[in-house]
């Protein structure tokens, strides 16, 4: 099975899926940050970087699409192809940090990707307000994020939204302002409880 998390920057992905992949015994998949040669060029300079970077996360996401599918094991995934394409690159083509011509380069690849992938069996939506976002984005102290603009986070949170409104797949929708799954044990099982009835209840996933 493949299960996949998303949500916005911040919102908590990758300490999801690290807590879920103990408890279930699956096999997690890490965003490419700490390795990742753009990021700190492009929080620096969007507009110079902005395709640099969206065409490496791509290349990276779609490597793992393929080999996910090929796998024997349940994965879980911290972000998916679906999020650079449906939500990170328009959001910088709108606010006039990626040319047109690279956009619509960058659209036709991600379409002639998706076109050989199938959605997730299960996705995870973090939904989480700004205030919350930048209050986990201050907590971990990553030097590149400092500069990270609230404009940019709230064009990212409104294509969550319009993406997630129009999802078509299995889907659970975590409330990330009210619910504090990494230190309460309360809320995590909550979460697990939901898992274990979309994969194994009465009407699983097949």
């Amino acid at each position: 099975m493949h299960i996949a998390i998303a949500g916005n920057i911040g919102s908590g992905k990758t300490t999801l899926t690290k807590m879920l992949a103990k408890r279930f015994h699956w096999t997690p998949r890490f965003e490419p940050v700490d390795n990742n040669p753009y990021l700190d060029d492009f929080y620096a300079d969007m507009a110079r970087w902005s395709f640099n970077l969206q065409i490496y996360f791509l290349n990276k996401r779609f490597k793992e699409v393929v080999e996910i599918s090929k796998s024997a094991d349940t994965i879980i995934q911290d972000r998916t192809i679906f999020e650079d394409a449906c939500i990170f690159a328009p959001n910088l083509h709108s606010m006039g940090m990626m040319s047109d011509r690279d956009f619509t380069n960058y659209s036709d690849l991600f379409e002639l990707m998706i076109s050989l992938v199938k959605l997730p069996d299960l996705m995870i939506y973090i939904r989480s307000s700004i205030p919350t976002l930048v209050n986990h984005i201050g907590k971990r102290g990553r030097e590149f994020e400092k500069s990270i603009r609230i404009d940019y986070l709230s064009g990212l949170n409104d294509r969550y939204e319009n993406w997630i409104k129009d999802y078509k797949g299995h889907l659970i929708i975590v409330d990330g302002d009210h619910t504090d799954f990494e230190n309460n044990p309360h809320d995590f099982q909550r979460i697990t409880d939901q898992i274990d009835a979309e994969l194994y209840g009465l009407f699983p996933i097949k």
